[in-house]
């Protein structure tokens, strides 16, 4: 009896099957390297050669698809579909969050995302020089685009609201003109008119009135006082070392009851900055004109800066009662209108000058 072995060849169907198998696997391999070639340039950057950011508000409640399709619209991301790939694969996704944000064509898609991811919100920054009006600050702060000047000006127009928020006893009714610390500030883009206003008010709170609030309150002189007082010594001191002269002669001043005789004043009155006043200018109808009316003016007529508010908390002690400007920023300091008239005769060369 003849006996038949095994045959040891592969079924066509199993063949076929290996043969698709194989076949797949290839397309999915090509598929892989396509789809790294195409993901990893989705990524780069719209425009490397871009030198400026754009602003972008992310408002709240929008989902992580839509803050992507939002960049995509902006011109900041080059394939959404890229970024949410991605943003899933980083944990980004769900953690993108609301505000403002200085962004840049030539940001890479990761870098977009980790910025608005981690919150790194648009910042803007004001330098309030010593000796700036409450209008001159706010055209700096509206220059920043923060907020509108008009905006920033009716938020400072009243000091009622910042009371309890600071314990700084401010002024009822009256603006806050001269409690702004000058100071460098940095800003989120989209915080309110009130919160600047405020955060400016806490730094002269934290800077002078919380660390020397005995000492104010033994002084005998109201803040409102001090400040005004250190607003005219803001501007009429040009050295440090005699901001607590000149604040010693306008107490002497106010002492024997002669009149400031300020040209800061004049300057605050008139709404705006002369190099040269003229005696026609010494008659303008202000309160605030320390040559037609005694004592301080109603307020402060800038922002003083720490030294100059130290100067009117500690005035130098002496009895002179004239100053005259005599180059380099500093002053001719005398006792009687006589040595004043000379010391003008002699700084100015016989062109004569005005009492203060």
């Amino acid at each position: 009896m003849h006996t038949m072995g095994r045959s040891n060849r592969t079924p066509p169907r199993t063949r076929l099957t290996r043969n698709l198998l194989l076949v797949a696997l290839l397309l999915l391999a090509a598929g892989a390297v396509l789809a790294v070639a195409w993901y990893r340039p989705a990524l780069r950057p719209v425009d490397p050669t871009a030198s400026r950011t754009r602003l972008v508000k992310i408002d709240k409640g929008l989902s992580g698809v839509d803050v992507i399709r939002l960049l995509h619209e902006k011109g900041l991301i080059r394939s959404p579909l890229a970024a949410q790939v991605h943003a899933l694969k980083s944990g980004r996704l769900q953690k993108l969050k609301a505000g403002y944000y200085d962004l840049s064509p030539a940001f890479t898609t990761p870098e977009v995302l980790q910025t608005i991811a981690e919150g790194k919100v648009a910042q803007r920054r004001v330098v309030v020089v010593p000796g700036l009006r409450l209008t001159q600050i706010a055209d700096r702060v509206a220059a920043s685009g923060l907020v509108t000047r008009d905006d920033f000006l009716t938020a400072a127009s009243k000091a009622d609201p910042y009371v309890g928020e600071t314990p700084m006893p401010l002024p009822v009714g009256l603006t806050v003109e001269g409690y702004l610390l000058p100071a460098t500030y940095t800003f989120a883009v989209g915080t309110s008119a009130h919160e600047i206003v405020l955060r400016m008010v806490e730094a002269l709170a934290r800077d002078f009135y919380d660390p020397n609030a005995r000492e104010v309150q033994r002084s005998g002189r109201s803040l409102h006082d001090l400040v005004a007082l250190a607003s005219l010594v803001e501007r009429e001191a040009a050295v440090d070392d005699e901001r607590p002269v000149i604040a010693g002669v306008l107490y002497n001043r106010l002492r024997t009851g002669m009149r400031l005789q300020c040209d800061a004043t004049v300057q605050y009155a008139l709404g705006k900055h002369k190099s040269r006043l003229l005696y026609s200018d010494l008659k303008v109808k202000s309160p605030y004109n320390t040559y037609l009316h005694a004592g301080l003016p109603p307020g402060p007529i800038c922002s003083p800066s720490t030294a100059s508010m130290i100067a009117a908390l500690r005035p130098a002690k002496h009895d002179y009662l004239f100053y005259v400007a005599r180059g380099g920023g500093r002053h001719q300091f005398t006792r009687t209108y006589e040595e004043h008239l000379k010391a003008i005769e002699a700084i100015r060369g016989g062109q004569g000058g005005r009492a203060r």
